[in-house]
């Protein structure tokens, strides 16, 4: 497991990673590869010289759905589970091109393209890289059994990290997210100033979340008020009009300044996708997509999050029966199957304008949010 730790390290630096799978049906095939996210061109060509093969790019089902071919994914078996696809590449392409391929809006067909199903080794790179909230697209270049002097002379002197997909399955696939409280300090705020700060961190060490504990724990109502909110940069700090996000953050702490309550302030920024692909799809829907449909073009489900971590940072806090604030009906579902009571939820609603009002209606239409009130207002900002 923590050899994929360190493989995910080096995919988020822009380096190679040589991906082996060992107990697949095709044992000892591999494939040295790189994250799009940040490719440069040395990497392609380093790619293309010690592996001595021809470069492949590997995307999941949902950027192939989105890209036009849903006719290649259906082929074969309708009780296949949902495949990526990789894409063979020609030998002069730039890092440009292939970041177009793997996240710009537009339709292909199956006969342009060189497809196959993604391997065990590419679909592992491609693990590692949602899983550190990079653009989920790999290029590759697939590995036999004899391989080149200079993939041997680089992975014998470290120089290129081995991992396996035996290895990434057991760190992506634990049966549940531990976390620990690192440290806590009270921290007034202007609207409670009896507010205390405690920053709880994921066990691999790649996420760290805060919990901000509103009033004394002992007037406290029953069941707690309890906020789950993802962080939001744009919305959270700098009040973008795109979404309701800071209106949601500020409406719970007032709430809670009156009863006490709990802000469970995750880091999942963009509905799990991260910063830097909320950018890149925000570009999308300035383009006419909606945020689903932008999440998708970018490889992504509908929503990436996991509420793993907030029902054990409850737990820590010793908080078994909650007064949700959501108006998100999966985070009801989710935390409810962590074994946390919710006894009742609350509604919290932002601000109706002309930048949000499509997000606000794809919510409700695609995701089942329940803003149906929200969405009955009126439009207050021109």
């Amino acid at each position: 497991m923590y050899e994929a730790e360190r493989g995910l390290f080096e995919l988020e630096r822009g380096r190679s990673l040589y991906v082996t799978t060992p107990d697949g049906p095709t044992p000892g095939l591999a494939s040295l590869l790189a994250a799009v996210d940040g490719l440069r061109s040395q990497t392609l060509e380093r790619l293309r010289q010690v592996a001595g093969g021809s470069l492949r790019l590997a995307v999941t089902h949902h950027r192939a759905y989105a890209m036009g071919l849903s006719e290649a994914l259906a082929a074969g078996s309708n009780e296949r589970p949902p495949r990526h696809l990789s894409l063979g590449l020609n030998g002069d392409i730039c890092p440009e091109q292939i970041l177009r391929l793997s996240a710009a809006a537009g339709k292909y067909t199956a006969d342009t393209l060189d497809l196959r199903d993604a391997s065990a080794s590419e679909i592992g790179g491609l693990t590692l890289a949602r899983l550190g909230r990079l653009l989920p697209a790999i290029v590759s270049v697939p590995v036999g059994a004899a391989r080149t002097a200079a993939l041997r002379e680089s992975l014998d002197s470290g120089a290129i990290l081995a991992v396996t997909t035996t290895q990434i399955a057991a760190m992506t696939e634990k049966a549940k997210v531990e976390v620990t409280c690192v440290s806590d300090g009270p921290i007034p705020l202007n609207v409670a100033e009896d507010a205390r700060f405690m920053l709880f961190r994921e066990a691999d060490g790649i996420f760290e979340h805060v919990a901000i504990l509103i009033g004394a724990r002992e007037r406290w109502p029953d069941p707690v008020p309890v906020r789950i909110h993802s962080a939001c940069l744009t919305g959270d700090l700098f009040g973008s009009l795109c979404c309701d996000c800071g209106e949601q953050l500020r409406g719970s702490l007032r709430i809670f300044s009156s009863s006490g309550g709990v802000l469970l302030y995750m880091s999942q920024e963009g509905r799990g996708i991260g910063l830097g692909n909320k950018f890149r799809a925000y570009a999308l829907q300035h383009e006419g997509l909606d945020t689903v449909e932008a999440d998708g073009t970018l490889g992504f489900g509908a929503d990436e999050r996991s509420y793993h971590a907030a029902v054990e940072m409850l737990r820590h806090l010793q908080i078994e029966r909650i007064q949700l604030l959501t108006n998100n009906p999966e985070k009801v579902r989710a935390v409810r199957e962590g074994g946390i009571q919710v006894v009742d939820r609350q509604p919290i609603y932002g601000t109706l304008n002309r930048h949000n009002l499509r997000y606000v209606r794809t919510k409700i239409d695609r995701a089942g949010h329940w803003l149906t009130e929200m969405l009955a207002g009126v439009v207050s900002r021109d």
